[in-house]
């Protein structure tokens, strides 16, 4: 039995690693199967871990959350115990049972699901070679389970269960024993399962994990480069265009113009395509110690000099933060706002108003 363990988890790691995505039912029905590995906690004599077993089950998932589960299984095991002439002895115990539990999952959604459950069950116990010869070598008793367990995803219908439980017997006849002076005496074992859950039927499909599904935040689109490079030659004059720097600094040029950086209609948020050439823009300074920059904000002709060159000030303070952030020395930089003045492109086009709300370097 010792060795299923080690290959069962193996499988596990395979399944779950190949695992797809279940739709989750309103409803549905499952049977179960597996190996069983139970060994005695509380009796009168002592534990030993030769035991093996097995169950099958079948499940109904009223909802996402509940499902009652009635099973069936098979459980051996052994004590040890020493007769009055010193000698080892060993009792195995057989118990054939069957059991209903109230099973409550509570992370439905998940790929790894886990449930709790508790439940009552009758069992049929067979003993041999008992330590109290009075005790009927086979009889009928109740007990009680506990326990919790997961549901791992490996297809749309299958999931590899895992599982631990306490099952409290009703008497203290389970390991073929009764200790001087006991009176309603309660017998204990401790049950691991590993096995699979197959939904064979299934309702109509849930909504329960799509609840706000409907809540999405639109990512901006990629920056398209070749537009913008299409924008540069229609509107740029050339003697500008010779001026522009993408990743370092030109010797021969005082100005740096961050083809790219654009903002929003009357706002001073950098736009989060606008980060990446910013980031360029921070590594270069950090290479280049001895550079200072004048951070220089522009907006297009829309609205009053007066706002425009309030608002183009706001700008080129947000480039110098960021590049603050990112560990260029305050001392490198000075943001200046010129609002609408000396612009690149046409005002009269909405491309050419988007190429003048922008930023430059001018290296001092």
């Amino acid at each position: 039995m010792r060795k299923l363990f080690p290959l069962a988890i193996v499988f596990l790691i395979f399944f779950v690693s190949e695992s797809i995505q279940a739709q989750l039912a309103k409803d549905s029905w499952g049977l179960g199967f597996g190996f069983k590995y139970p060994r005695f906690l509380s009796i009168n004599t002592t534990i030993s871990n030769t035991n093996y077993g097995g169950y099958l089950s079948l499940q109904r998932n009223f909802s996402e959350h509940i499902a009652l589960r009635l099973g069936g299984y098979y459980s051996h095991l052994e004590s040890e115990w020493t007769d009055p002439t010193n000698l080892p002895q060993t009792t195995s115990t057989n118990l054939i049972g069957g059991n209903l539990d109230l099973m409550i999952y509570l992370f439905p959604c998940e790929p790894v699901s886990l449930y709790i459950y508790g439940g009552a069950g009758v069992l049929y116990r067979m003993l041999d070679n008992k330590m109290t010869p009075t005790l009927d070598d086979n009889a009928i008793a109740g007990q009680l389970r506990s326990g919790l367990g997961i549901e791992w995803e490996i297809g749309s219908d299958w999931k590899f269960v895992t599982e631990f439980g306490y099952n409290l017997g009703l008497n203290s006849e389970f390991e073929g024993a009764i200790g001087a002076g006991e009176v309603n005496g309660r017998d204990s074992y401790l049950s691991a399962n590993l096995g699979f859950q197959w939904y064979f039927s299934k309702g109509e499909p849930s909504k329960y994990c799509q609840l706000y599904s409907g809540l999405s935040q639109q990512m901006p689109d990629p920056v398209d480069y070749n537009r913008i490079e299409e924008m540069i030659k229609r509107h740029i004059p050339r003697e500008v265009v010779k001026e522009v720097v993408v990743e370092k600094p030109v010797a021969t040029s005082d100005k740096w113009v961050l083809v790219g950086v654009n903002f929003e209609f009357n706002s001073a948020k950098i736009s989060p395509e606008s980060y990446p050439i910013l980031y360029d823009a921070a590594k270069t300074l950090l290479k280049n110690t001895d550079i200072r920059v004048e951070i220089q904000g522009y907006t297009d002709n829309i609205g009053s000099e007066s706002y425009n060159m309030n608002l183009s000030q706001r700008r080129a303070d947000a480039v110098k933060q960021y590049l603050q952030s990112k560990g260029v020395s305050a001392s490198r930089l000075r943001a200046t706002g010129y609002g609408e003045s000396n612009p690149i492109a046409d005002n009269k086009t909405a491309e050419g108003r988007a190429m003048n709300r922008r930023i430059e370097f001018k290296i001092q």
